[in-house]
């Protein structure tokens, strides 16, 4: 059923390809700028689609289905362009900042493999309140290291290097999503645990 809710969830998945173009040439700012709006768009819709099924009583099977799918799909799109592409690299570690995105990446593949076991057996497994900021702290991180390539002078000086202030708020970010992506894995896996013989 194409309701506004599920419009707007297939657009996101419609637009990946695009931000997937504009962020293979971490050089590009303007194209890196328009990738920034184009994945903000994509995270409003993903606020607006669940609100609006909620709000007027049309959650589908269909939304419940596409939503977290969409999500997953644009999160490691960017975090293997971005990875690919050099971005996900900085001070001190160099390009280990992507364990972080590894870890996300893990994470999000385990729980649906998770979630899917307990569905067969008519478990549910609800989001947690963590759970909801690790995703805040990863949109919030992928953003700003998409930002920082679109405004590579906004520089500052941070324990003696000149660092971009985007990137590195995005790289701190990443790191924290990272360690909220542990913690509430570990949690879902305790609880299918409980379920499995």
């Amino acid at each position: 059923m194409l309701t506004l809710p599920n419009m707007l969830t297939l657009s996101r998945i419609v637009a990946l390809p695009l931000l997937v173009a504009l962020l293979w040439w971490p050089q590009w700012a303007p194209g890196y700028l328009a990738a920034f709006a184009m994945y903000c768009l994509m995270g409003i819709t993903d606020y607006f689609d669940g609100y609006l099924a909620r709000a007027k009583g049309t959650v589908s099977r269909l939304g419940v289905f596409l939503d977290p799918i969409a999500d997953k799909i644009m999160v490691a799109a960017v975090i293997l362009v971005l990875s690919a592409q050099g971005v996900l690299t900085g001070p001190y570690v160099g390009d280990l900042h992507v364990i972080a995105g590894l870890v996300i990446l893990v994470r999000e593949i385990a729980v649906s493999g998770l979630r899917e076991f307990l569905g067969g057996l008519q478990v549910s497994v609800p989001v947690s309140k963590l759970a909801k900021w690790k995703t805040t702290f990863q949109f919030i991180s992928l953003g700003a290291l998409i930002l920082g390539n679109a405004l590579p002078s906004w520089n500052a000086w941070v324990g003696g290097f000149q660092a971009n202030v985007p990137h590195t708020v995005g790289l701190a970010t990443l790191w924290a999503a990272a360690a909220l992506t542990l913690i509430t894995g570990w949690d879902y896996l305790r609880t299918g645990l409980k379920h499995m013989d």
